[in-house]
C-alpha cells in the first residue's frame, strides 16, 4: 500500500482515482488535496485538468527540484482552501502557505487562483 502524499494512508483509495480520471473531486478540498498530490507525483495532465482555463498559466509542470513532503489544511469553506505545503530543495526546507479559490465548471471543481502568504 503506498501512502497518498495528501496525507492519507492509500494512494490508490485517495489521489489516485481522481488522477487516472475515475471520478471527480466531490469537494474543493479534495480537489486542492488530490492537486498536491499531483505537484508531489509531477502529474502535469492531472494539474492542467484541474486548472480553471482562464487562470491556467501555459506551463503547468511542476518544478522537478521540489520534493513535496507534507500537507496541512489550516481551513476550508465550499470553495476556498487554506493549506501549507512543506517542501525540500537545495537549499533546505520550505513551506508554501496558500489561500486559495475554487469554483465549479461544468459540474466539476477546478482551481482559479490563490494568494500566498
Amino acid at each position: 500500500m503506498e501512502t497518498c502524499p495528501c496525507g492519507s494512508p492509500d494512494y490508490e483509495t485517495c489521489c489516485g482515482p481522481l488522477h487516472r480520471g475515475e471520478r471527480d473531486a466531490a469537494t474543493a478540498e479534495e480537489l486542492m488535496r488530490s492537486r498536491y498530490s499531483a505537484f508531489a507525483k509531477q502529474d502535469p495532465f492531472y494539474l492542467a485538468r484541474t486548472w480553471h482555463p482562464r487562470t491556467r498559466p501555459d506551463d503547468v509542470s511542476a518544478d522537478p527540484s521540489l520534493a513535496w513532503t507534507g500537507l496541512s489544511i489550516v481551513s476550508s469553506t465550499e470553495d476556498t482552501v487554506d493549506f501549507v505545503a512543506r517542501y525540500t530543495d537545495a537549499s533546505g526546507a520550505g513551506e508554501l502557505r496558500e489561500h486559495s479559490r475554487f469554483a465549479r465548471r461544468g459540474g466539476r471543481w477546478v482551481y482559479v487562483d490563490g494568494d500566498v502568504n
